[in-house]
């Protein structure tokens, strides 16, 4: 049986440039560029400089920008599947923080992973797509809970029978909704350990202009959920809304 050929690096690098410019299409530093996809500046230099001369991207002042040669190969945007349009914040945010990232979407009373990146530590997270979760129990389903209009959030807790998967679990309707009114406020879900004992989440919705379509979750060992992950975490999910959105 022949195996599968490995993927070439430099290619995945160019791809992954490309993807992670067109999905901030209001411009991005090249500094931006090499942090969030990992690549060394002396290699970034020369590959930006090779896009922009076929004109895959073009240069404004310090950004970077989509150019003329996408055009031939771009498909309009509202015909692209919302898994694709979504796959270069989850691949971006994965590099940056080398933490197991997912998009998730609702699925019922439940969410299913549409998109996800592992992490490279040998102690991570892992969550295969298509598997589901219960909402109130992962910070990426809480913040799809925090998008729900009233109507529908009553209808949730008149529905739904919330098992503690964990001792941690939030099962507490006031609490709950406590918790969805804060997310509210603050943009942000979190869950320490409600569904994997030793991991802890954090999460925002995805808005494509104005609707709901799902959400982002960014799932580390409790070991290494420390403040400043936190609050970094916090910052690049609320770059990736602000560029979906």
């Amino acid at each position: 049986m022949t195996s599968a050929p490995s993927p070439v690096k430099s290619a995945m690098r160019t791809l992954d440039v490309i993807e992670f410019v067109v999905a901030h299409r209001h411009g991005v530093v090249a500094q931006e560029i090499g942090k969030a996809l990992n690549i060394p500046d002396s290699s970034l230099s020369y590959l930006l400089a090779t896009l922009v001369d076929r004109a895959y991207l073009r240069r404004e002042g310090r950004q970077y920008l989509p150019g003329r040669g996408l055009d031939r190969l771009r498909v309009p945007e509202a015909e692209l599947p919302l898994s694709d349009r979504v796959a270069p914040f989850v691949r971006a945010l994965r590099s940056e923080l080398n933490e197991t990232v997912s998009f998730m979407v609702r699925d019922g009373w439940e969410v299913s992973a549409v998109v996800t990146e592992a992490s490279a530590h040998a102690l991570r997270y892992a969550i295969e797509p298509g598997e589901r979760k219960p909402l109130h129990t992962l910070a990426a389903g809480k913040a799809i809970l925090a998008t729900l209009p009233p109507e529908e959030l009553a209808q949730y807790f008149a529905e739904t029978v919330r098992e503690k998967v964990t001792e941690h679990s939030v099962t507490d309707e006031t609490e709950l909704r406590r918790q969805v009114a804060e997310i509210r406020i603050e943009g942000f879900a979190e869950a320490r350990e409600e569904s994997t004992p030793g991991i802890c989440s954090i999460g925002a919705p995805v808005m494509v202009g104005d609707m709901p379509v799902g959400a982002i979750g960014i799932a580390v060992p409790t070991i290494r959920f420390t403040d400043a992950l936190r609050e970094r975490s916090r910052a690049l999910l609320r770059r990736a809304a602000v560029a979906l959105a």
